[in-house]
């Protein structure tokens, strides 16, 4: 049996006051998703910036066969005791060299983790959909992204973005608002393939956060009001109730890659299948064999 580990990246509140709004913390979205995908897995949900949390050396980690990192509205440049302890948690993960995989804040904080470096979008967020993710040459023959268009769009939402990888990473697909939309990480012995984007969330959970964010998509000229932040929210949770109702894929410009669940989580499914493809050995993504392994 498969035994993942989910770490939230929000603190103790901002788990709450996800679950007043869409009924899950990010973490119990993500092992949600995992259980629909591997039904057979153990799921166990970790909480790195809880100042009471476990820690988890190199050794423990190793009971596990896959760490994922959630989103959140955690901001990685700054300097507090829920970050640090994020950013201790994950070198942890990757000098263990257990294979992990992150979205949103969970790509910027292996990111910063590795030595790379993450920034404040300047005036700008990327709120609802990513528009337009295009692979890179080097993501054109990565596992993470087979089965993916040659362009695509995503749920997304987020204000901080990868302003530079770290080294021995590899960027797999941009887009024009976030150069870093999906990347591969090798640091200390680990493998971490990250997203900017939402693979793992329902179209409502997206809807739920652009009303909570809805004054910072105002702000960031988005949107020129609260009411059409709530538009279009109101529209995702449509396509979330009728994924193939024709009127709200053309009100949001999107196509059945962006509405099906099943395409919205193809990296997910690419990962978890890599993880478990026969032939890789107990730690799977390892970085000490040569580059082209990961590319089988």
């Amino acid at each position: 049996m498969l035994h993942f580990l989910v770490a939230e990246s929000e603190t103790a509140d901002e788990r709450e006051a996800r679950r007043r709004d869409v009924g899950k913390s990010s973490g119990e979205t993500y092992a949600a998703t995992l259980r629909q995908l591997r039904p057979d897995a153990k799921i166990t949900i970790v909480a790195p910036a809880d100042d009471d949390a476990q820690i988890f050396e190199p050794a423990a980690l190793r009971a596990f066969d896959a760490v994922f990192v959630t989103g959140s509205p955690l901001h990685v440049y700054d300097d507090t005791p829920e970050v640090r302890r994020q950013l201790a948690f994950m070198r942890n993960v990757f000098a263990s060299t257990v294979p992990s995989f992150g979205s949103c804040a969970g790509l910027q904080l292996a990111v910063a983790a590795a030595g790379g470096k993450v920034r404040k979008m300047p005036a700008r967020m990327e709120a609802g959909i990513a528009r337009r993710i295009t692979r890179t040459e080097a993501g054109r023959g990565h596992p993470l992204l087979v089965g993916r268009a040659a362009s695509w769009d995503a749920p997304a939402i987020h204000g901080d973005e990868v302003e530079a990888l770290p080294a021995d990473a590899i960027l797999l697909a941009s887009n024009a608002v976030t150069a870093i939309q999906a990347a591969e990480i090798r640091h200390d012995g680990g493998t971490f393939w990250g997203v900017q984007y939402h693979p793992e969330l329902a179209l409502g959970e997206i809807a739920a956060a652009l009303r909570r964010q809805a004054a910072d998509i105002v702000d960031a000229g988005l949107a020129d009001t609260i009411e059409d932040v709530e538009t279009r929210a109101t529209q995702l949770d449509a396509l979330h109730d009728a994924p193939d109702r024709r009127s709200m894929l053309w009100a949001l410009g999107v196509d059945s890659e962006f509405a099906d669940e099943a395409k919205r989580r193809i990296e997910l499914t690419n990962f978890l299948g890599f993880l478990t493809q026969p032939g890789n050995d107990g730690r799977r993504l390892r970085n000490d064999a040569p580059a082209e392994s990961n590319f089988a």
